[in-house]
């Protein structure tokens, strides 16, 4: 696990991704959906944080949050909300055995237009799993709050979504030019957040990086590729 998990000062926003054991399904039926989204505003209510962006897929979760400092931290909100879930989901099932695959991973995100990619990249997940064509179409995401004035009690519009127009209407016509732009330009976002551990631009990397002593990127371990051609 990459050490930036462990290391979560509350002054940032945090890209956090929980999947299933061996990948299996964590969602079943609707029912399912809606009650992690019900212990979801439980916990937030408890702990303060706010959530910008989410998705629930098949089996794993991505979340974009917040933490203040009237509220826990991360490692705290986290270890409720999965293991609350948990708890549900093997009553409900009769489950047995590790739940959650390891600890969740969370990346830290620049308070700046690499929030609003973040968000896309989230909501942009059941396309490139090939479920919907359009991040519309799918229900259990925070995309038609932002694009549609959906109402979506559990979301917390973030200042930079704000920046985008005075205008409510031509925010959510920009946000929607946005993501679509994501899809048609950089295929969805496809590998926009493998291996890393922060993102934003090069001045943010290299700040947190000197703070936290922390790499941006996560280097795959593996033996070294063998020297070609005459030295």
């Amino acid at each position: 696990m990459p050490r930036i998990a462990r290391i979560a000062p509350r002054e940032y926003v945090y890209h956090v991704l929980t999947r299933g054991n061996n990948r299996q399904d964590v969602f079943k039926d609707e029912y399912d959906y809606r009650k992690y989204i019900e212990l979801l505003s439980k916990c937030k209510n408890k702990y303060k944080f706010k959530l910008y962006h989410y998705v629930l897929m098949t089996n794993h979760v991505h979340l974009v949050l917040e933490p203040t400092e009237k509220g826990g931290s991360l490692a705290e909100m986290m270890k409720v909300i999965n293991l609350s879930y948990a708890q549900y989901y093997k009553n409900k099932y009769g489950h047995i055995g590790h739940f959650w695959q390891d600890r969740y991973k969370s990346i830290i995100i620049s308070k700046d237009d690499y929030l609003l990619a973040c968000g896309s990249y989230v909501e942009l997940n059941p396309v490139r799993a090939k479920i919907v064509n359009d991040p519309k179409q799918y229900r259990w995401s925070s995309y038609s709050a932002y694009a549609y004035g959906k109402i979506d009690l559990i979301i917390d519009e973030h200042p930079i979504y704000r920046t985008l127009s005075d205008d409510e209407s031509e925010r959510r016509k920009k946000y929607r030019e946005l993501v679509k732009g994501m899809l048609r330009d950089k295929d969805a976002m496809k590998g926009e957040m493998d291996r890393r551990t922060v993102y934003g631009n090069e001045a943010f990397i290299k700040k947190v990086g000197t703070k936290y002593k922390v790499s941006a990127v996560i280097r795959t371990v593996g033996r070294p590729k063998k020297a070609s051609g005459i030295n």
